[in-house]
């Protein structure tokens, strides 16, 4: 009797993992397709929409797969070397996603305080520059200390060596490696993330007194960046809370912590809502998916293409209705 409801509960188990996988996979998809279809979305804000949705897209076909393989089947049959990839890549595209998030906001809070020169300050050099940072510190917080062992207690390349469990896929952790990733990929990014975005709804309510059409909209664009925010923890808080609490103990495989499979996976949650979060509370996103997935593409012309007033009232209304252009992701 036990048997067929464990069979059954494994079944429901993998079916609900297939779905977020696919729900990651063609909700990215449908992101980088509306960004390459519509002219009103091809702009240098967007180059960080699209570097998300490839992380996110890169996840759900590199490493969700895997990490369903491991929460469905008590075994790892790939062996040490690709398991130490998959969790090296696991690392880096989850940080990578971070502070991909993280790049959206300062993007945001520069559109926002300092409306008049934000075309002069961010270039397309320096766009580049912030997504090679990304991935450059994505890299060194996964691949280099993990295949240096420098995540494991004893110092040595986890998963290898003759006292390695056979066919086990383990992410070992230490007091350092925890404090340095936890601080560098999410404490800080998300202290950093609650700063930008209070700093932007301030002024958004003092541009609010002076001008009715910014209040009209304040409403909206304070209850997508409350989403934003609000995903991000609820999606990652849990996991990096437990993340660090192990790594402190320096647990010898988090894995078998009843609790570790649940937030893991409620933080590869959050690269399913980001097409959703930065693309369907987009108007400019819905009208692209609409065209889209009834086999349409967009031709629309471009939402950048307003410059910068040259006289002095011009440039005071564009400082008062600037965050209605640049703040209704």
């Amino acid at each position: 009797c036990e048997a067929p409801a464990i069979m059954l509960s494994q079944v429901m188990l993998g079916v609900v993992l297939s779905l977020l996988i696919l729900l990651t996979v063609s909700g990215n998809v449908l992101v980088c397709m509306a960004v390459c279809a519509s002219r009103r979305l091809r702009c240098l804000t967007n180059c960080f929409i699209v570097s998300l949705a490839v992380t996110d897209l890169l996840l759900g076909l590199l490493v969700l797969p895997f990490s369903a393989l491991l929460q469905l089947n008590s075994e790892w049959p790939l062996g040490p070397a690709f398991c130490n990839f998959y969790i090296s890549m696991d690392v880096m595209l989850c940080t990578a996603s971070i502070l991909t998030l993280l790049a959206i906001s300062v993007d945001r809070y520069l559109a926002v305080t300092r409306p008049l020169r934000y075309a002069s300050v961010v270039l397309p050099w320096r766009v580049a520059v912030a997504m090679a940072s990304v991935w450059t510190v994505s890299v060194a917080v996964s691949f280099l200390p993990i295949q240096m062992g420098w995540n494991t207690v004893n110092g040595t390349v986890q998963n290898h060596g003759p006292w390695a469990p056979e066919r086990k896929c383990r992410f070992e952790l230490n007091r350092p490696y925890v404090l340095t990733d936890a601080l560098l990929t999410f404490y800080l990014p998300l202290v950093a993330m609650c700063w930008t975005y209070l700093r932007i709804l301030r002024i958004a309510r003092a541009q609010a007194k002076r001008i009715i059409a910014v209040a009209l909209r304040e409403h909206k664009a304070t209850v997508t960046l409350a989403a934003v925010i609000g995903a991000f923890v609820v999606c990652w808080l849990p996991y990096f809370i437990l993340f660090t609490v192990l790594g402190l103990k320096e647990h010898p495989d988090p894995s078998t912590v009843p609790e570790y499979p649940i937030v893991l996976w409620l933080g590869y949650t959050n690269s399913a809502l980001n097409p959703i979060l930065y693309g369907a509370l987009n108007r400019d996103f819905r009208s692209a998916y609409t065209h889209l997935l009834k086999c349409r593409c967009p031709t629309y012309g471009g939402w950048m293409s307003w410059q910068p007033p040259h006289t002095a009232a011009a440039g005071k209304a564009h400082n008062q209705v600037v965050f209605t252009v640049h703040v209704n992701l």
